[in-house]
Order: C-alpha cells, then structure tokens, then sequence
C-alpha cells in the first residue's frame, strides 16, 4: 500500500519540480481516492472478491498499482501524474477489500483484532512515503522507486504464502445484484454509516498534515521544515498501526459499536482542536498529533468486521468492497475542501470541518448498538 501516498508524500518536491497549483497539488492525492472507488466498484459490479482468490487479487493488484507508480518518473508535470495516481488507486482496490475478507476467514474469535493488525499494517504501508521522504531528503524520484518496489514484494508475498484460512466464506457465483443488495441489511448499513463518517476524516487528516506541521515547525523558524515534518508525519500516521491493534482487542472485548464510537469522539475532538493551534510550541502541535493519529484510524477495522459478521456471508466480499468504495468516494471531497478552507479561513476551519463526519458516525454506531443486529457483532458485545 506504499503507492498511496508516494506522490503526496514528495508534494514539496513535485510543486517547485512542476510548479503545482494548489488544485493539482490536492488531484495528485484526490486522483488515488477516484481511482480506487473505480475500482472497487468494478470488482463490487463483477463480484470479483467473492469468485477469485484472494492472493491473486492482490498480486495483479500489487503489479498494476507499483507499474502506475513506477510510470511517475517518466512524468514532467500534472498532465500525466494524475491519470497515473488514478491508475494506481484503481489497482489498489485489487488489494485492500480482498485482504480484509482473507484474513476474517482465520479467525472465529478474535476477528477484530485479526483485521486491527491489518488495517494497521495499510496504515504503515500509508506512513511508509512519509519516512522515505525524510530519509531521502527531498528527491521525489527515489520516493517513487522505494515504493514501487515495495509494493512489487508486498504482492509477491502475498502470491507465494498467502492462504485463505479454516473457516472460509461460502463460495459465491457471479451475482450482479448482489451490488444492489449490499446495502438491504440494517446492520451493513449503519456500519457504512460508521465508517463512512470515519473516512470523512480520515484521509484528509493523512494527506494534509505534512503541509500543517511543516507550517508549525516554518513559524517557529526550525531549519528543514519540510524534512523534519515528513519524519512527524509518519509519526503520527504511524502511530495509527498501534491504535489498530488497540482498536481490534478493544472491540473483540468490549464490543464493536461503542469501540469504533469512543475512537470517533477523541478523533473529531483533535480535529476540533488542532488546527487552532499554529502557533503553539510543535511539540505541543506533534503530541496531541500523535493522539489524533492513534485514535483516527483505530476503529478502520472495525467497520469491515461487522460487515463480515452481519452480511450475507456468500457475499461478504462484495459488500465489503462497496463499503470500501462509498467510503473513499468521500474522502475525495475532504481532501480538496481543506486546502480550500486553509486558504479562505486558516487551519482551525480546515481541520474542523473534518469533526462532523466522527460525530455522524458516532450516532450511527450507538444506533447499531441498540439494534437486534447488536447480537451477532463481537460474540453478542454489539
């Protein structure tokens, strides 16, 4: 999942290397986001995660995203990279939802915690750019070259020691209504409702934060603000992988609706706050970053358990996938409407206007928990 955000995490570079506007800067990111829904709708349409194996999903997945990567360097401008962040967004929906439903098939008890380390694992691959960067100084080419080859490995990997596990789905047949049907059931739905409000957020905190912090360290005259803020960045991005886990044995213990319902109140508070606080000390700015970055994507796995608990379990691919892709379409429009807001009202506006989405997906979780539907979510925890 390195590819994410390859290009957003060389931003610096690539706006002096291609003279960006801040709306090409903000379509290198947003162009990701339309291709994967892209994609998972077209898997979601040919219900392609219920009828091949997971593996080889994520293989030719893998393949096609790190190709579209690597096509970067041929690149002078935003005319080509932007198609080509498209195309890579649309390989990585080959991906993530086929991962999730492979790795629910190794666990009865447990699930929660199972796809926790997963989502974690995506959040690393999303920090990953991030410490490059900083390593790397500011040479955008070798951004690119690091992450292709890694997500060349990851689906490689997951080709030759990748498995479905003992308690597999039921086997599917091509269904194009199953599209349509996704979303029936009450309890698919008011998870979508959860997690779309999560991915509301979610994103737009991962994409813009690295221009935030670099802004906080430039005010307090820190030298290399752009470096040192990649390294924070990942940092905080980072920080998420840990929540994950955290978010799993919190919402295999203690249920899922009010888990993924806390970890939206303390994420859509720091979004309330954080970008009120420009010209604090940054190691102030960085701590309560750390927080945000824990907390923001510490119920992501949560929402796509329930689904594999309360969905039609022939069809837990396809309504994962379509989960997925609703979600992501989102996260296109936060991620243009903070740069906007930046510039018309400043960074407390920007960030806050991320807050309503974890407040909405709040109310949809305690709702979940109060449904009959509660009874089949976490062994009867809700």
């Amino acid at each position: 999942m390195t590819t994410w955000f390859s290009a957003t995490a060389a931003l610096p570079a690539l706006r002096q290397a291609w003279s960006l506007s801040d709306s090409a800067a903000a379509w290198l990111t947003i162009a990701v986001q339309v291709g994967f829904v892209a994609g998972a709708l077209t898997s979601a349409a040919l219900t392609l995660s219920d009828i091949l194996p997971p593996r080889r999903m994520i293989l030719f997945g893998a393949i096609g995203a790190a190709g579209a990567n690597a096509l970067l360097l041929a690149a002078d401008g935003p005319a080509l990279a932007i198609p080509l962040r498209l195309a890579t967004g649309f390989f990585l929906a080959g991906v993530y939802p086929p991962a999730l439903k492979s790795m629910a098939t190794w666990f009865r008890l447990g699930r929660g915690t199972g796809l926790g380390i997963l989502v974690g694992a995506l959040t690393l691959g999303s920090a990953a750019p991030h410490l490059i960067n900083g390593l790397g100084g500011v040479d955008w080419r070798m951004v690119v070259l690091a992450t292709t080859a890694l997500t060349l490995i990851g689906g490689t990997i997951a080709e030759a020691a990748g498995s479905e596990g003992p308690w597999p789905f039921p086997r599917a047949v091509f269904d194009p209504r199953q599209a349509r049907l996704a979303f029936a059931g009450r309890g698919v739905r008011l998870a979508s409702l959860g997690y779309f409000g999560h991915m509301w957020e979610l994103y737009a905190m991962w994409a813009w934060f690295l221009a935030f912090y670099a802004a906080v360290l430039a005010g307090h005259g820190a030298p290399a603000p752009e470096r040192a803020a990649a390294f924070a960045t990942f940092g905080v991005i980072a920080a998420g992988g840990v929540g994950c886990w955290a978010g799993g044995v919190l919402g295999d213990r203690w249920g899922r609706t009010r888990t993924t319902a806390l970890s939206m109140a303390i994420s859509g508070s720091c979004a309330l706050a954080i970008g009120h606080l420009l010209g604090a000390h940054p190691v102030i700015v960085l701590a309560i970053g750390l927080v945000w970055g824990f907390w923001v994507v510490a119920d992501s796995a949560q929402f796509s358990t329930i689904v594999t608990e309360v969905a039609d379990q022939r069809y837990v691919g396809t309504a994962l996938t379509l989960q997925l892709a609703v979600g992501f379409l989102l996260t296109g429009a936060t991620i243009w409407l903070v740069p906007a807001l930046v510039e018309r009202a400043g960074w407390g506006w920007a960030f806050g206007a991320l807050a309503p989405g974890p407040a909405l997906g709040t109310l949809a979780m305690l709702a979940l928990g109060r449904s009959p539907e509660a009874a089949r979510i976490a062994g009867g925890r809700g």
